[in-house]
C-alpha cells in the first residue's frame, strides 16, 4: 500500500520562505502569483494491506515525526 503525505505551513503561521518563492516570482514576471505556501510531499510504502492499520501508522507516523503540528497541518492519502 502507498502513502501519500502532504505537509503545510498552518495558515496563521509566517512562512519565510514561500513569501521569498513569491518575491523571486515577481522580479521574474509572474506578477499574476498571489500567495505563495511551502511545503513537503511524501511518498511512503507500507507493508500492509489493512487499510484501517494503515490509516493509523501514518497518523502517527506523521504526529510523531513527519509533521510538526504546532505550526504545520497535514493529510495523507492511501493508494492500494
Amino acid at each position: 500500500m502507498k502513502a501519500t503525505v502532504y505537509v503545510t505551513i498552518k495558515e496563521n503561521v509566517l512562512d519565510p520562505q514561500g513569501n521569498a518563492v513569491q518575491g523571486s516570482l515577481h522580479t521574474m514576471g509572474f506578477e499574476e502569483v498571489g500567495k505563495v505556501r511551502i511545503g513537503k510531499y511524501m511518498e511512503l510504502q507500507l507493508d500492509t494491506n489493512d487499510r484501517a492499520k494503515a490509516e493509523e501508522r501514518v497518523k502517527a507516523m506523521c504526529e510523531k515525526l513527519l509533521a510538526n503540528t504546532v505550526i504545520e497541518d497535514y493529510r495523507f492519502e492511501l493508494e492500494g
